[in-house]
């Protein structure tokens, strides 16, 4: 199964990132993980977020750029070695991570996975101690 992911495109300008997250605040969008990657002109802030439809509608309105791309996330034991065995097995059927981000609850570790072939990606991680979470899981 995999999520929606908002990738937001913001100029490095000081308070952008506020105004995103006051605009998904307002309208009671909850934020359960996010990443910033940025260059010299511009940051890319990818969410998963509580209502996706609800916080496109809202980003839009307020006039950024919001794309949506299908990811995987995953939670595993929050163990040293965990991770790796997991990137392993998706590596020996060539599978690239284009990009990955995660986050740590208690005894579990919950990993935001952008494969670069999905259907084959999730076909692996059924077979892995992992499993492999839904929008309403988060």
């Amino acid at each position: 199964m995999t999520i929606k992911q908002l990738s937001i495109f913001l100029e490095n300008k000081s308070g952008r990132i506020n105004e995103v997250t006051k605009a998904l605040g307002e309208q009671g969008v909850n934020m359960h993980a996010f990443s910033m990657a940025e260059t010299t002109d511009f940051g890319i802030l990818r969410l998963i977020v509580s209502d996706v439809d609800k916080a496109v509608e809202v980003l839009r309105a307020k006039d950024f750029a919001v794309i949506l791309t299908d990811v995987v996330c995953i939670s595993c034991p929050n163990v040293a070695g965990a991770l790796s065995k997991i990137l392993e097995k998706l590596a020996e059927h060539q599978i690239f991570i284009e990009y990955m981000y995660a986050f740590a609850q208690g005894d579990r570790a919950n990993i935001v996975i952008r494969p670069s072939n999905l259907s084959e990606c999730l076909k692996q991680l059924s077979e892995e101690d992992c499993h492999i979470l839904g929008d309403q899981q988060l």
